[in-house]
């Protein structure tokens, strides 16, 4: 009897346990196996990958998840403001994805609109700021980055580091569109020249768009007959044209967004990194651990989301500029310099500011 009933509770306390071990199972099991599962759709600007672009800084964010969480991802590059609107309503209305990433300051309404209509579908905005409920959205303090390269710039202009640089006080902007997302860029580079040196000028010009370098060519070429021997851009795939000239010309340019120093590097001096692959990596991280950071999230040299590299230059730039843009740096990091973020703004930054050695 009594080794029929040892057997019993053999029986039930085995069925216990498995009972125990399937609940474990059903709640999630493998935290590795359940991020495989995680789908992500990422959603372009019009002008697509390629070229060393800003959409390409995303795409790296989004690989380097990929191969850190197992996550999957689905990539649309848009031709029209149609596409990236039908791009947005195709994946929000499936329910296939745990995270839908919009890019860029173009898509803005159309994300409005279907952010809206689909209040349960989690999106990450990049490059803007809409504060909704399921909205992250990923903003660059670009004024900073901007400022360094502007420093650098008219520091390297001053010591004529290489012969292209002339001997005219005049230095270029060239932007996708006249935008305050894209004046920016345009017044960190103003701040950061003229904060070395107040008699500098710089010129500021438009394509009309970030697709069309031959626009971009003809700014530059132009801008450079008119003196300005250093250039920057923020102009997307347009920047390209702008390399095509300095190589045509025999001027400086500076790139923007991820290293495009190799595309011409015997006359792109730096690039300004605008860190949009955190904020991607960032966002998909957040939804593999069960977070997501609605609203606002600004990035800026603090918090190591803009910076600039030499990287890939011919042009090699003297250490003891090199150390001095560090220093400068470690102002805007602790606060001690406040960068502005519209033009302006910069007369009255440059009266409370004095730069010395």
């Amino acid at each position: 009897m009594l080794k029929k009933n040892f057997k019993y509770l053999l029986l039930v306390m085995t069925m216990i346990l498995a009972v125990l071990s399937c609940g474990k199972s059903e709640s999630g099991g493998d935290s590795t196996s359940g991020k495989k599962n995680i789908k992500v759709g990422v959603i372009y600007t019009k002008a697509k990958l390629g070229g060393n672009s800003f959409n390409d800084l995303v795409f790296e964010g989004v690989k380097r998840a990929e191969a850190d969480f197992g996550i999957k991802y689905n990539n649309v590059e848009p031709n029209t403001a149609a596409d990236q609107e039908n791009a947005q309503e195709t994946m929000a209305s499936s329910g296939e994805y745990a995270l839908i990433i919009v890019v860029g300051q173009e898509q803005m309404d159309a994300l409005k609109k279907t952010a809206e209509k689909y209040p349960d579908q989690k999106f990450a905005y990049i490059d803007g700021i809409l504060e909704m409920p399921n909205i992250a959205s990923y903003e660059a303090k670009e004024q900073e980055g901007s400022f360094l390269v502007g420093v650098l710039a008219a520091l390297s202009k001053e010591n004529k580091i290489d012969p292209k640089f002339n001997s005219e006080n005049k230095l270029g902007f060239i932007g996708g569109v006249n935008s305050p997302l894209i004046n920016k860029f345009y017044t960190g580079y103003m701040a950061g020249i003229r904060y070395v040196n107040p008699s500098y000028a710089v010129t500021a010009d438009y394509v009309g768009g970030f697709n069309d370098p031959s626009t971009g060519k003809v700014i530059a070429s132009t801008m450079n007959q008119k003196g300005n021997d250093v250039i920057y851009h923020a102009a997307g795939a347009s920047g390209t044209g702008l390399f095509q000239a300095a190589e045509e010309k025999g001027f400086i340019a500076i790139g923007v967004n991820s290293n495009q120093n190799t595309l011409a590097p015997n006359n792109i001096i730096a690039t300004m990194i605008k860190k949009v692959d955190v904020a991607a990596y960032s966002a998909i991280k957040d939804i593999t651990e069960g977070k997501f950071s609605q609203g606002k999230n600004i990035l800026g040299l603090k918090e190591d989301g803009v910076g600039y590299t030499t990287e890939g230059s011919n042009i090699k730039e003297p250490q003891e500029i090199i150390d001095e843009v560090k220093k400068i740096k470690q102002k805007i990091v602790s606060g001690e310099l406040v960068i502005p973020d519209t033009p302006e703004s910069v007369d009255e930054f440059l009266k409370n500011n004095t730069y010395s050695k």
